[in-house]
């Protein structure tokens, strides 16, 4: 999935960049993770009341 990764300045999105699976990674744990954790908190406060 990761290959060996040389580049004049080795950043962030470069290593991102290696291949697909490796983004959809990324995209999964930034955006879709955190919905869970909202929802969750939406569902207890609407349960709250």
């Amino acid at each position: 999935m990761i290959d060996a990764f040389t580049d004049v300045v080795p950043s962030f999105f470069g290593m991102l960049n290696q291949g697909p699976m490796t983004l959809t990674i990324f995209l999964h744990t930034v955006i879709i993770l955190p919905m869970f954790w909202i929802y969750k908190q939406e569902k207890a406060k609407l349960e709250g009341k």
